[in-house]
């Protein structure tokens, strides 16, 4: 909407027009909107807010990541997020050499599947560990074993059901690793126009170090896509963390032990008389026996309670509650 001009502006402008200061085709012109082109093969369907929570997403990915593998590996894991943008499936597969390692995973409950792609030199050096070397890669390329992917697969697994964490915050995910390919024309989850969301993340494996690209087509996110939004995100993680935080902390508290002790009554004696205590002998007290004994919980004053037994054992009845630290 533009802005209200007040009537002393309109005189002034309806001065300059007459007097010839403004001329009004030139004021049209330059006024005139600008058109903004749209590339109908490639609609914007990633918003730049879209592709910042997706970033966001999966650093806490990669930093699941590069505290879960070392334990398989053996071996340091350093991951990190490089980019993150929106690009069409065909730019994406193109870039792909064979051979190539494709996870096909199903992003239930969202429609459709995603795709993990590891560097092959990253594949080679995993099975070189796994199998009790120092996890280094081949000097020359070639196609993978099916005892070499039986091997791989279980990391697949592994960076599978690690995508469940950092997506609670939008939706509760059940993926499932569906298989792998080695060769990117069997991988054809979507149309070569559909657009993407590619990320990229640098993994680190010792002193290997390879690409991990993960795409998400829109048609899977388009169920969330209103949810991916930076506002929404950390509204809904802070809702959460909340609430995990009070239910750990009431469970911790319920399974801490504190002292508690019921104070019959008070007396003074001198040295000598501790001293020369012999059995039988009575200690006066301050209290009266129907006077109400203190209990303590821990060292705060909290309960007055009556003596009696239980069972043959001496034991107290709570009568009244102390309010505050008295």
């Amino acid at each position: 909407m533009g802005d209200v001009l007040s009537q002393n502006e309109i005189d002034n402008l309806l001065a300059a027009l007459s007097s010839g200061e403004l001329d009004a085709d030139e004021y049209k012109e330059t006024a005139e909107k600008q058109v903004k082109i749209y590339d109908f093969a490639r609609p914007s369907k990633f918003s730049k807010e879209h592709l910042r929570t997706i970033n966001i997403i999966f650093e806490h990915y990669a930093r699941l990541l590069s505290t879960n593998l070392p334990a398989y590996m053996r071996k340091n894991v350093q991951i990190e997020v490089v980019n993150s943008e929106a690009v069409t499936y065909s730019e994406f597969s193109n870039a792909l050499s064979n051979p190539v390692l494709l996870g096909i995973v199903d992003f239930a409950p969202l429609e459709g599947n995603i795709i993990i792609e590891l560097a092959s030199n990253l594949g080679y050096a995993i099975v070189d560990r796994m199998l009790g070397g120092g996890g280094y890669p081949l000097d020359k390329v070639r196609d993978f074993s099916e005892i070499e992917l039986t091997i791989i697969e279980r990391i697949f697994n592994i960076c599978t059901n690690l995508l469940r964490e950092p997506w609670a915050n939008v939706i509760q995910l059940q993926p499932r690793l569906l298989r792998i390919e080695t060769n990117s024309q069997f991988a054809q989850i979507i149309s070569p126009s559909e657009m993407i969301s590619l990320v990229t993340l640098n993994v680190r494996i010792g002193n290997v170090e390879g690409m991990m690209n993960i795409c998400l087509p829109y048609v899977c996110l388009e169920q969330v896509i209103d949810k991916l939004n930076t506002k929404y995100w950390y509204s809904t993680m802070q809702m959460a963390d909340d609430k995990s935080y009070q239910d750990i902390i009431e469970i911790a508290i319920s399974k801490a032990k504190v002292p508690i002790r019921a104070v019959l009554g008070k007396s003074t004696i001198s040295v000598n008389d501790f001293m020369n205590m012999q059995q039988g002998d009575i200690i006066r007290l301050n209290s009266k026996v129907d006077d109400e004994l203190t209990v303590y919980v821990g060292n705060l004053n909290k309960f007055t309670a009556l003596p009696g037994s239980s069972s043959g054992s001496y034991a107290v009845k709570i009568s009244s509650i102390i309010r505050g630290e008295e």
